[in-house]
């Protein structure tokens, strides 16, 4: 049985508005994982443009798992964004030089860090992940949702700001496939498995 190619950047045969994600991206402080795909309504080079504000200079990395599913139109905003708030101003007055090219001297920018996506992560249409977020293994982002803080490991989240619905399972079911890391198999070993890794019953997979 042969899988899929993980370097082939469009997988499905006539068809170039799904790509294996890690095979397009040029950024280097973007990382992604093994057959993490990317599905757009008009073109897959939208999905670094869609990652709002990532500068060089800043640093941060978007940090993606292996086997995420991230729909047309989702959208990273990283730390670049960000301005002062605990300030008298918020503008960015040195950024316009000049005069002004002395107002950040001795002070930086807020930084909330890298923004990491687990692995299995499902990211639904439109939506917004804001900087420094950790998605956990396992998660779904429903369409249209902003996510604002963390999101722990098969929660399922929804709304503006993002807010948990349900747990995909219960927690001992999910310390045990935390503990298990179907994606971290062998490609081989997962090819075996599709049919129980499309099935509910997690005992199946020991």
């Amino acid at each position: 049985m042969n899988a899929p190619d993980k370097n082939n950047p469009f997988p499905l045969e006539n068809y170039d508005r799904l790509c294996f994600l890690k095979n397009i991206v040029k950024s280097p402080n973007i990382l992604v994982g093994d057959y993490t795909y990317y599905d757009d309504f008009e073109d897959v080079a939208n999905f670094e443009k869609n990652v709002k504000y990532h500068f060089d200079f800043v640093g941060d990395k978007l940090i993606i798992g292996k086997f995420c599913m991230i729909a047309s139109n989702v959208t990273f905003i990283m730390n670049g964004a960000n301005h002062l708030s605990n300030s008298i101003s918020s503008y960015p007055f040195a950024i316009f030089g000049k005069a002004w090219s002395q107002a950040m001297d001795g002070k930086g920018y807020p930084s909330k860090g890298d923004t990491i996506i687990g692995n299995d992560v499902w990211i639904g249409y439109n939506a917004t992940i804001m900087p420094g977020i950790t998605i956990g293994d396992g998660a779904i982002i429903a369409s249209n949702t902003t996510v604002t803080k963390d999101v722990e490991a098969y929660s399922i989240v929804g709304g503006n700001p993002g807010q948990l619905i349900r747990k995909r399972f219960s927690e001992a079911d999910i310390a045990k496939l935390l503990v298990l890391k179907w994606w971290d198999w062998p490609i081989e070993k997962i090819t075996a498995h599709v049919q129980s890794l499309t099935d509910s019953k997690i005992g199946d997979l020991y």
